[in-house]
């Protein structure tokens, strides 16, 4: 493969030609989903709708959505949509609470998928010359798994590293030649505190030069720190076990949105409260159709992921419309004192100050009748050092942008470097007392 395009041809395909491919695949996606899956076939019947009632692309929102507790309550087969001997590879949700997602793969199924994450990594300029560093977790997961096809595709020299042992991890990117990082944003985080604390300069003891962060909704502000300790052009990744695992859209070099897959996917914006579609450019909940998954096909699968798409050509060639990054969840959406607020917002906040590492944790609490609402923060490395720095200057000023940001006041907790739990995968950024969950 040579140029900036994995399949030109699909890449930069005319949007009324991709919206026929589209048409043609959700007529079979829907047909194949009547006749194999009961699931679907008794949606569709107490909808009062057939498959051939689907003749436009407009036609998809008269099918009821799929969402999470679906899954769950189906777990953990009773929505796959071919024999079970056709299941050549199972993952899974990390969840915590009931079953688990389960995501049942076809060899179709992989196929796809390793086709989707070659394409993603080649977006982000990853070749067969490259070394990619995959600390994602193996497993059920499918992060690792996702970056190791994907890889084995293009050719790359792959280190599957997983999670975990971060000062091993910090020797074989240095030991090994890594060039490309795939991990979550929080990891990456914690390897550059980590390469700090051992005195290891990213620029010049490692020949990393791009990193593909995902899994986690991360912040512009956070894309700069990581940017600033890494010494690496960072993208970023978007995928759920439910529709595939990564590969479902892709950050391109101009860092305008990630594109979408959408000869693999049709995405849809809604109203998170209602249902109904947005219009492309508005801000609402994401719903994708899978339109090539053959053992477990989602038809409009609510993400809960807030964002919004835009459906413009990308000045880099690319016509597949693009979603903005994820700021939150909806399920994930704290309410504090009647007012929604969202983790992202606290990084946000946060990450505007210097003197703090990128390290919070929100504490909520119900004592009596009203929320408390306690920020952690840390102090920097360089700013705990610092004599001339006031610390309740510092505290009122922190105090003010989240006020800013949420439309609430926050205590602010400042604490010394390194005293707020690492997590060595997903950051967990909440502890809510209310609920006795983290």
């Amino acid at each position: 493969m040579t140029g900036k395009y994995w399949n030109e041809k699909i890449e930069t395909m005319p949007t009324e030609e991709l919206k026929k491919h589209q048409l043609q695949k959700l007529k079979e996606q829907v047909n194949h989903c009547y006749q194999n899956c009961t699931f679907y076939k008794k949606k569709f019947d107490s909808a009062g709708i057939k498959p051939e009632d689907i003749r436009s692309l407009n036609d998809l929102k008269k099918i009821p959505f799929t969402v999470k507790a679906d899954l769950r309550d189906n777990y953990p087969f009773g929505m796959v949509a071919v024999k079970s001997d056709e299941i050549c590879e199972i993952h899974s949700s990390s969840g915590t609470t009931g079953n688990p997602i389960v995501g049942a793969y076809t060899r179709s199924d992989l196929n796809v998928w390793q086709e989707l994450m070659a394409r993603s990594i080649y977006t982000t300029g990853g070749r067969q010359q490259d070394v990619i560093h995959i600390a994602y977790g193996y497993g059920l997961f499918t992060g690792g798994m996702g970056f190791h096809y994907g890889a084995q595709k293009i050719g790359t020299k792959i280190i599957p590293a997983s999670g975990g042992m971060t000062q091993r991890q910090i020797k074989l990117m240095k030991d090994l030649g890594a060039t490309i990082l795939a991990c979550t944003p929080s990891f990456a985080v914690y390897l550059a505190e980590g390469m700090a604390q051992e005195g290891v300069d990213p620029r010049k003891d490692l020949k990393l030069k791009t990193g593909m962060f995902g899994a986690e909704p991360w912040s512009d502000k956070i894309r700069e720190r990581i940017e600033k300790d890494l010494g690496i052009e960072a993208f970023d990744i978007y995928g759920l076990t439910e529709l595939c695992g990564p590969g479902v859209s892709i950050e391109c070099p101009e860092h305008d949105g990630l594109h979408i897959a959408e000869d693999h996917f049709i995405v849809e914006t809604i109203d998170p409260d209602t249902g109904e579609v947005l219009p492309a450019g508005e801000e609402g909940e994401l719903v994708f159709t899978t339109l090539s998954k053959t053992g477990l096909p989602m038809l409009r699968y609510r993400t809960r992921d807030i964002s919004k798409v835009q459906t413009e050509k990308c000045s880099c060639g690319r016509t597949h419309s693009r979603m903005m990054c994820v700021h939150g969840r909806s399920d994930d959406m704290l309410i504090i004192r009647g007012v929604n607020v969202f983790p992202s917002q606290i990084e946000f906040a946060v990450m505007c100050f210097s003197e703090l590492a990128t390290q919070y944790l929100i504490v909520l609490d119900r004592p009596g009748a009203l929320d408390t609402f306690v920020v952690k923060v840390e102090l920097s490395e360089k700013a705990a050092k610092d004599s001339q720095l006031d610390k309740n200057e510092l505290k009122n000023d922190i105090q003010k942008q989240i006020h800013i940001v949420t439309g609430i006041s926050a205590d602010v907790e400042i604490v010394k470097p390194g005293e707020l739990p690492r997590t060595e995968g997903k950051a967990k950024r909440v502890l809510d007392l209310r609920t006795g969950k983290m």
